[in-house]
C-alpha cells in the first residue's frame, strides 16, 4: 500500500554526508565525539545534578568509551546524531547537544543536552540548543523538534524558552527518574510553510 505523502527527509539525509562541525558563532562550537573525551564525560557525570535529571549513571572510563562509540556510530544509523559542545578557542568540554528520537521520514527529532558543573550559568545549554536548532531546521529541514524535561527542572525551562520551543503541554507521569516518575512538560519548534523556523 503506497503512502500519499513523500518523506520529509529521504535515507541517507544524515549518514550520506560526514558529521559536521557548528559553530554557535558566540564562542562554542559543536563537534563530533572523540574517544579522547572520556575523561571529560566520566567527569561530567560525577555531578550529583546529572543523577537528578538523567538515568544514566558514569561507572568507568571503559563504559563512557562505549558510550562515545556508540554516538559516534549513531550518525551512520540516522537515529541520533550526538555532538561535544566545547569552547572554540581552548577546546574545553561543556557538555552535550543532540537530536534524539530521529524520525526522518516524519521530519522530527527530540533535542537534549547537557552541560558540566563549570559550564552553567553561562548560557552553554541555550546557545548550543539555538545552533543546533537552527542547522537542524535551517540547514538539513527537519519539520519539527520537540524538547521534553522533567517540570522540575526549572533551568531545562528556561533554556526551552530562550531558545523558541513553545511549551505544547505536560506529559503526566512520562520518564522515570532516580526518585520517581516525573511529569515532563513537551517544547517544541516548527518550520512554517515557507521552511522558516
Amino acid at each position: 500500500m503506497p503512502y500519499l505523502t513523500e518523506p520529509v527527509l529521504p535515507p541517507g539525509t544524515l549518514s550520506g554526508t560526514t558529521q559536521p562541525t557548528v559553530p554557535t558563532k558566540d564562542g562554542l562550537l559543536l563537534r563530533p565525539w572523540r574517544g579522547g573525551d572520556a575523561a571529560d564525560v566520566y567527569a561530567a557525570f560525577q555531578d550529583p545534578a546529572m543523577h537528578q535529571w538523567h538515568a544514566r549513571a558514569a561507572d568507568s572510563l571503559e563504559e563512557v568509551g562505549v558510550w562515545i562509540e556508540e554516538w559516534v556510530a549513531d550518525w551512520g544509523r540516522e537515529a541520533s546524531a550526538q555532538w561535544a559542545v566545547v569552547e572554540s578557542e581552548s577546546g574545553l568540554l561543556l557538555g552535550r547537544v543532540a537530536l534524539r528520537e530521529i524520525h526522518l521520514a516524519d521530519g522530527q527529532a527530540e533535542m537534549a543536552y547537557w552541560t558540566t558543573v563549570g559550564a552553567r550559568g553561562r548560557g552553554v545549554a541555550a546557545r548550543a540548543t539555538a545552533a543546533l536548532a537552527r542547522w537542524a531546521l535551517d540547514d538539513i529541514g527537519f519539520h519539527r523538534l520537540e524538547l521534553l524535561h522533567a517540570v522540575r527542572n526549572e533551568a531545562s525551562c528556561r533554556v526551552a524558552a530562550k531558545t523558541g520551543f513553545a511549551l505544547e503541554g505536560t506529559k503526566r507521569s512520562a520518564v522515570l527518574h532516580p526518585d520517581g516518575w516525573h511529569d515532563m512538560h513537551l517544547h517544541a519548534r516548527v518550520r512554517d510553510s515557507e521552511g522558516n523556523s
